[in-house]
This record gives structure tokens, C-alpha cells and sequence, in this order.
């Protein structure tokens, strides 16, 4: 009775991840500018929307090696020293921004720091994920990855409204605030985590205890292609990223659409704002229901509440729908979000937690960066609204795929405890 009142209250987890918690809602409050980043580049830069998606797509597109360094510096050097150094230099990047932003000059220079933060920022992403995979265990995971999502989410809520004020009149402090949270989360992580990188010891405990996450010999895609499981579900996750992607992209589209420009703006946003309190407050009761279930079938369950959410979206008009249907794809996404890092975790081999990290969410990063480019060429050609039977077949489809995957692996784990 006792275990089971600590997983609901998310008591008894590591000391350490309580400090990254505080440390996430710290930072994700001070994460004023690339929300803001278009319109800063737009509205105040005054560039046209063309020139700063060449800027977003620079951003992204040198993520992906940052990506790939960190998760190999990550196992080399340790998780803790690349996160302080790499989050360090993103926050440099926005002191010069601070200072340059009332300059003539100042959006020659500004987008390539940011671009540089992100770069950055990209680099420090994979020993986050594997530290979090050092501090927890299978039957504390999805407490604990619940539990930063939840704290992201209520920095990110507070710091929204923050920003919002900031941005047309203060602009200097959005900068000058992203470099001191950043900052006081590193402090945090400097006194209060202790390096985790595994010991000899600790890699030779977890081969007898835990088979799934035994070392590997050799690179990064060599202990990649002995988990096939893991490179299938990564797969699947492409199509669920894909889905997701339409409450950025499709979604704001079809508010315009039923409702009107004006209407359909203000709509969204309040639409957004049911997703965010919903994910802050019913988080924690989500991961209670769900915790006996295996992470494979959560994810699995979390697609059938998208197919739900996203392909009523053909049928309904009235506001209050719209809402209804915010309710139920934000239920599959809080399963997903809390379950997705649990999966990947319990199959990663604890000799490449940094590398398998940088490499996994490269690869299901794909979904929602093709996204708008595809949906885009179908909207133009079928028409918003027919987005929705889409997306409500490839959630089904990859719920489906998901479902077989762990039932696999059901069998294959059984035949070996047989």
C-alpha cells in the first residue's frame, strides 16, 4: 500500500529529480524567445516571413548535428558537466541579443545568436534525457517523466503570460530573463545533482537485473540495429509526431475556417489555453489510471484519443465541440508525453543513454517537421477540413502498430522467463 501511495503522489523518486523538476519550471518560465521568435523576427525585425523561415529552418536543421554531439559527449564525458556547459553557452548567446536589440544593426547579428542557442541547446538535450534514464528505475519512470512534463507545463503557462507583456514593450528583458532562469536552472543542477554517468559497477548490476538495458559493444548504429523494438516503436512515433504537429498547423487553420479570422484567432488561443490547464491539473490523476499499464500500450491507448479528438474535428462547428475535442487529444497527449520516455528508457543500453536519446528524437522529430510541409500541399489541394479523416486514420493506424508491438514483446518476454 505504502509503494503504491508513492507512485500517486509522486513521492519517493531519486532527490535528484525533484531538483531537475524545480529546475525545468525554472528554466521553462525564463523560455521567453523562441516562442516569441517569428514575431520578434517579423514585427519587429521587420523581415519577411520567408527570410525567417529560412532562420527557423537553419535552426533546425543544425539541431540535428548538436543533437548527435551531445549524445556522444553524453556518454563520454558525463551527463551533468555537458548539460551545465552547453545550457551555459545558450544562455551567453541572449546577453549580446540584450544589448543589440535597440541597435540599427541589431537583426544582422540577432538571429545567428539565436540560431547559436539553439544549436547549443541541442547539444545539452540528449544528457538531459539520459540522466533522467540513470536516476529512475521501470517502476518509477513514468512518475517521474509525468512529473517533469508537468513541471515544463507550468513553467511554460507562467512564463506565456510573462512574455506576452514583455515582448512590446520590454524587449530586453526577454533576453536578459531567458539568460537568468537558464542560469539558476544550471545552479541547481551545479550543487544539488551529482554526476550519474554509470559506474563499472552499476553497468555490470544492471546486465544481471535488467536485460533490456544491458551495455553494448561498439557505435552508435551497431547497438542500434541489435533493438530492433526500439527502431520499430521509433518508427510509429514518426506518425504520432505527424499527428500532433496539426494542433500547431491544421488546427489554427480550421478555427479560422468555422469561425472566422478574427473569431478563429481568439478561438484558438482559448483552445490552447484548455489544452494547458488541462495538462497542469490532470496530469498527475492521468498517470494514477494509467501506471499499471505497460508504456507500450499507454502510447498505444493515447493514439485512439487522438484518432477521437483530431477526426471529430470533420464533423463539429460550434465552439463548445471544439473544446471537447481539445479535451480528448490533450488525454492522448499527456499518455503519449508520460509514457514515450518510459518506453525509450526501459530499451536503451545504459552504455549509449546519451547517443540512443539524440538519435530517437532526431528520428521521431521527422513526423513534425514534414508535417506542415505535407498537410500544407493537402490543405492547398483538398481543403482544410479534409485533414481530419487523415489524421484520424494515421492515429488509428499507428495505436494499431503499437498495440501489435507490445504484444510482441509480451510473448517474446515470456518465452524468455519460460
Amino acid at each position: 500500500m505504502e509503494t503504491n501511495c508513492k507512485k500517486l503522489t509522486y513521492l519517493g523518486l531519486p532527490r535528484s529529480v525533484y531538483v531537475i523538476f524545480f529546475a525545468r519550471v525554472v528554466n521553462s518560465i525564463g523560455n521567453f524567445v523562441f516562442p516569441f521568435m517569428t514575431l520578434l523576427l517579423t514585427s519587429k525585425g521587420g523581415m519577411g516571413e520567408q527570410q525567417v523561415g529560412l532562420f527557423l529552418l537553419i535552426a533546425s536543421v543544425l539541431q540535428v548535428p548538436g543533437s548527435l554531439l551531445g549524445g556522444k559527449l553524453t556518454d563520454i564525458m558525463g551527463r551533468k558537466k555537458i548539460m551545465i556547459l552547453f545550457m551555459g553557452l545558450a544562455a551567453l548567446c541572449f546577453i549580446p541579443c540584450a544589448f543589440l536589440i535597440d541597435s540599427k544593426d541589431a537583426f544582422q547579428y540577432l538571429p545567428w545568436f539565436l540560431i547559436l542557442a539553439a544549436f547549443f541547446g541541442s547539444v545539452a538535450g540528449p544528457a538531459s534525457g539520459a540522466m533522467m534514464n540513470d536516476l529512475t528505475l521501470p517502476e518509477n519512470r513514468q512518475a517521474a517523466f509525468s512529473l517533469l512534463y508537468m513541471g515544463m507545463n507550468v513553467g511554460t503557462a507562467i512564463g506565456s503570460i510573462v512574455a506576452g507583456f514583455l515582448f512590446n514593450n520590454y524587449m530586453k528583458l526577454l533576453f536578459i530573463g531567458d539568460a537568468v532562469t537558464t542560469l539558476i536552472s544550471i545552479m541547481l543542477l551545479l550543487f544539488l545533482v551529482k554526476e550519474t554517468k554509470p559506474t563499472n559497477e552499476e553497468i555490470d548490476k544492471i546486465m544481471e537485473e535488467r536485460v533490456d538495458e544491458k551495455a553494448e559493444t561498439g557505435g552508435l548504429l551497431a547497438a542500434l540495429l541489435r533493438r530492433p523494438s526500439l527502431l520499430i516503436f521509433a518508427s510509429f512515433d514518426i506518425i504520432y509526431s505527424f499527428v500532433y504537429e496539426q494542433t500547431r498547423f491544421s488546427l489554427p487553420l480550421q478555427t479560422k475556417a468555422v469561425f472566422g479570422e478574427v473569431m478563429g484567432a481568439t478561438y484558438f488561443g482559448t483552445f490552447n489555453m484548455v489544452n494547458c490547464i488541462e495538462v497542469i491539473f490532470f496530469t498527475t490523476v492521468i498517470t494514477i489510471l494509467t501506471r499499471k499499464l505497460r508504456a507500450i500500450y499507454n502510447v498505444s491507448i493515447a493514439g485512439i484519443f487522438f484518432a477521437v479528438g483530431f477526426g471529430m474535428l470533420f464533423f463539429v462547428k460550434s465552439f463548445w465541440m471544439f473544446v471537447l475535442s481539445t479535451i480528448i487529444w490533450t488525454i492522448g497527449e499527456i499518455i503519449n508525453a508520460t509514457n514515450i520516455g518510459v518506453y525509450i528508457a526501459n530499451h536503451t543500453p545504459i552504455s549509449h543513454r546519451g547517443r540512443f536519446n539524440s538519435i530517437i528524437h532526431i528520428i521521431t522529430g521527422t513526423g513534425s517537421a514534414i508535417s506542415p510541409y505535407v498537410m500544407g500541399g493537402f490543405i492547398a489541394a483538398k481543403g482544410v477540413n479534409n485533414v481530419w479523416p487523415v489524421i484520424f486514420f494515421l492515429s488509428l493506424t499507428a495505436a494499431f502498430s503499437m498495440f501489435i508491438l507490445g504484444t510482441f514483446e509480451k510473448r517474446r518476454l515470456s518465452r524468455t522467463m519460460s
